[in-house]
């Protein structure tokens, strides 16, 4: 680590540092510096990662729920011609590489709900082995066991393994950034191919979601502190060519560049408002911990006891575990870039006004994963440390139940009840667009469907100028604009109040065609809590020769 062991630890001793820890079990060669014992589990802690691993395997490729907002936007977009696929997301806001990936695999297996959310399914799953080497390296077998077993039943994993979005492969992605740092910087395996994998991955990070920027700034900023620090000459160059490496990964961006600048000054988040720092800290665990369910709050302070206790803990004995604030090392590095990683996201986010999702926390889950692991090892005794890797699967089955069952959209129920309803060329709206894209995808195609407040297609969302355009928009015209564009047809509006930047727009909407078509029926009510994306469908009659 950054940090020399102090003289007179007990089971350290002076060696060169690193920005790996050390410990009592390390030789005075480079390839063996910082690595650990290769510690025995227990065969209940192997029950129980393989238990977690078949349920795990299992749980990445099933849910109930319909395809939500994002997940039908990726789907949208994926679905373009190659060519126009850079100008819609110029529009949207996202890097491409995990939307060209997406285009191809639909090309050859479809569309399905299913289809398109197996792709994550499969990056989850890829990651699981890459997580079992890391604990390997890292805490021998007994930690390689829990690791994989902790990372196969998270919760926040799971969530990701079945959305059709990119945060499943950022969490492969920096694992495998992770084995490559760890090959060229500790092992003394830092030859052309590695440095060129560090490479590619670095830029296939920034090309796949924009906050690995902030894990890249972190991870170059402790690559370089130790370079400064260590005077080793195999180590620090090492650490100076995976620098290189990985700001050389940067310039792949660079082709990518002029869209950003562009998503930069007019999309941003307008869905959402700023939040302080111990709000994001506090979204982050219980978003780690299982987000929806009542019980995540808990979940996630349980896997932060075990965080501190993999940066701090020293087993004593087998029933005392001592705080140790300087020279428990093994982790230190993890730590590190993690927590820079977040101050940075935070610093950045707060200066530019921009809001925080928990799912941006992808790109350092796995460091977290990790420490969570880390914790759980800190028990001394068997079965002290097998109660607590089960408490873990535990507390996070309960997760994984909410996400098999709790439902992402009220899309389908709302297209069901218009389907049968609606004759054909009826006018369905959507208020606001962003109902669009999921609530459209199961509509029937012989319907007129329109989005407010710009009475385009249902598909696609533009984020360009967002906020400015819908609070200058004008629901009486819209309305006016509406009844005349249906004629003597049925007008169907699926509605929400609460979105921002919409303000009272949609019910508006309502009044207006309320007053021109009298006598209006809700068919769906808004369910509220049951979902994600909730909506209220209401149909407004169809207008006689008399009316």
């Amino acid at each position: 680590m950054l940090w020399r062991a102090r003289s007179g630890v007990p089971g350290y001793r002076p060696v060169p540092t690193t920005v790996w820890p050390v410990n009592d079990t390390t030789t005075s060669t480079r390839r063996d510096l910082g690595a650990r014992a290769d510690v025995a589990a227990p065969v209940e802690v192997v029950v129980l990662a393989v238990g977690a691993l078949v349920v795990g395997i299992v749980l990445r490729f099933v849910t109930r729920s319909p395809l939500w907002l994002d997940e039908a936007l990726s789907v949208n977009i994926a679905k373009l011609p190659i060519g126009q696929i850079p100008e819609a997301l110029r529009h949207d806001g996202h890097p491409p590489l995990y939307y060209l990936l997406l285009h191809a695999w639909m090309a050859v297996f479809g569309t399905s709900d299913a289809v398109v959310r197996s792709l994550s399914g499969l990056f989850s799953l890829a990651a699981l082995p890459l997580a079992f080497t890391i604990g390997r390296r890292r805490g021998g077998r007994l930690l390689a066991w829990i690791a994989v077993g902790v990372l196969a039943m998270a919760p926040f994993a799971l969530r990701y393994a079945t959305e059709t979005r990119m945060y499943s492969m950022v969490i492969l992605l920096v694992l495998v950034g992770y084995l490559l740092i760890d090959d060229v910087t500790r092992r003394g395996r830092d030859g052309l191919l590695r440095l060129v994998g560090l490479a590619l991955v670095t830029g296939a990070l920034l090309l796949t979601h924009y906050w690995s920027f902030w894990l890249i700034g972190a991870l170059e900023v402790v690559l370089a502190a130790q370079w400064w620090r260590d005077r080793t000459p195999e180590i620090r160059r090492s650490v100076g060519r995976a620098f290189i490496a990985v700001a050389a990964g940067g310039l792949l961006f660079l082709p990518w560049l002029p869209s950003f600048l562009y998503q930069s000054a007019h999309t941003g988040t307008p869905w959402a408002s700023t939040q302080q720092p111990f709000s994001i800290f506090a979204i982050v665990l219980a978003d780690f911990g299982g987000g929806g369910f009542r019980a995540s709050d808990f979940v996630g302070a349980v896997f932060l006891v075990l965080v501190l206790l993999a940066l701090f803990g020293v087993a004593r004995d087998r029933r005392h575990i001592d705080l140790d604030l300087v020279s428990v090392r093994q982790f230190r590095f993890e730590a590190m870039v993690l927590v820079l990683t977040l101050l940075i996201g935070i610093a950045i986010s707060s200066a530019a006004g921009s809001a925080f999702a928990s799912r941006y926390a992808s790109v350092f889950f796995p460091l977290f994963v990790l420490l969570v692991a880390g914790g759980i090892t800190r028990f001394a005794d068997r079965r002290l440390l097998a109660g607590a890797f089960a408490l873990v699967l535990g507390l996070s089955l309960m997760g994984a139940y909410w996400n098999v069952s709790f439902q992402r959209s009220e899309g389908r129920v709302a297209a069901h009840a218009i389907n049968t309803a609606a004759a054909p060329g009826d006018l369905v709206i959507m208020c606001p667009d962003q109902l669009g894209p999921a609530f459209s995808r199961s509509l029937r195609d012989d319907l007129d469907v329109v989005v407010y407040p710009t009475m385009g297609a249902p598909d696609r969302v533009d984020w360009v100028d967002y906020a400015s355009r819908n609070r200058a928009s004008d629901p009486g015209a819209f309305g006016a604009d509406a009844v005349a564009r249906a004629g003597s047809r049925q007008i169907f509006l699926v509605w929400q109040t609460t979105y921002r930047t919409f303000e009272t727009k949609c019910e508006g909407l309502f009044n207006a065609l309320a007053a021109a078509r009298p006598g209006s029926t809700t068919l769906v009510d808004d369910g509220g809590s049951q979902y994600f994306e909730p909506a209220t469908v209401t149909v407004f009659p169809a207008r006689t020769p008399t009316s």
